[in-house]
């Protein structure tokens, strides 16, 4: 069993005020407010080297040490279905993640997950954060297929996790979304929360939202839909889905942000969500070295792709996501 994690978080001006356990959850991966609150009951973070209760409000300059125990044994059953190996060594894998493929398992289903097979190709993977997520940094939805690092030790989760949560990590997607896009390139800044009525869907008109930046630039124009390269400087949840869908150009497949219904005009069938996580840049989390990884576009779009009549203008980019 490994040895304890340990490190210590500097309380910033923005933070000021803010409940110890709210700001532990925002500094580990995957880790809730009621994780980080028996962790700070377990007397494993200390305030200028004093125990505190969830509740307290931290000041400006408090110095939080952190210690997170070894994992408990994680009750997922391992699964000897293939994994898409991109890289991997002691300290983490990069996998092409299928489309259709759930990443972790939920509680009261364990099975047929990406965790699932992780465990058994990665008998001794650590995690924090929650039993059911060894290793996961960062998640795809169920439909969204590409590039996904995992961290094989909790070292390197909690260095991975830093850069996520600091953005140095780089995350180009490409997608098909509905209608043709007429600018070559653009931004949207337009902020993520919970849909006022629908706890499954998020939107950007919400109660409580985050602010959220999505960079886009056409690679080809279809007479029904427009490839896009997106590039997340946020990473909120569906960010791409609510981002598109809020300029008219929903994701083609996308069965909750409306582009289950553009599909229909295309000249084939759409089987999920056209999204793909194509590239992920990132510093090792034991080497420092800047890595970069893609996966190649999946079957499902390059079929859906063939399908589609050019539109004949010119684009103005290098194509080389080929």
């Amino acid at each position: 069993m490994p040895d304890k994690v340990a490190f210590s978080i500097l309380v910033n001006e923005h933070e000021s005020g803010r409940r110890l356990d709210v700001i532990i959850a925002s500094h580990i991966s995957n880790c809730s407010r009621s994780f980080s609150a028996g962790l700070i009951q377990k007397e494993e973070i200390l305030v200028k080297g004093e125990v505190k209760k969830p509740g307290y409000r931290v000041k400006t300059g408090d110095n939080i040490s952190v210690n997170i125990p070894p994992p408990e044994p994680v009750p997922a059953e391992p699964d000897p279905h293939n994994i898409d190996i991109l890289y991997e060594d002691k300290h983490i894998i990069v996998i092409n993640k299928e489309p259709g493929l759930v990443v972790h398992p939920a509680p009261g289903h364990s099975k047929g997950t990406l965790v699932n097979r992780l465990l058994y190709h990665c008998p001794g993977l650590e995690g924090i954060g929650g039993k059911l997520r060894p290793g996961i940094v960062h998640r795809l939805d169920k439909d969204t297929s590409g590039t996904m690092v995992v961290a094989k030790n909790n070292v390197a989760q909690i260095n991975l996790a830093a850069q996520f949560k600091s953005r140095k990590i780089k995350k180009l997607y490409l997608a098909l979304v509905h209608g043709v896009v007429k600018s070559e390139s653009g931004s949207i800044s337009l902020p993520i929360g919970r849909h006022p009525s629908d706890r499954k869907k998020m939107s950007t008109v919400s109660r409580k939202s985050r602010s959220a930046k999505t960079f886009w630039k056409v690679i080809e124009r279809f007479n029904a839909a427009t490839f896009l390269e997106l590039d997340l400087k946020t990473g909120r949840t569906h960010q791409i889905r609510v981002h598109c869908a809020a300029i008219k150009h929903p994701v083609v497949g996308d069965p909750i942000y409306g582009g289950k219904k553009a599909a229909k005009n295309l000249p084939t069938s759409v089987p999920r969500q056209m999204l793909h996580a194509w590239r992920l840049e990132f510093a090792h989390p034991a080497t420092g070295k800047t890595m970069s990884f893609e996966s190649p576009i999946p079957p499902d779009m390059g079929k859906l792709i063939e399908t589609l009549q050019p539109v004949r203008l010119a684009v103005s980019i290098e194509k080389g996501w080929k």
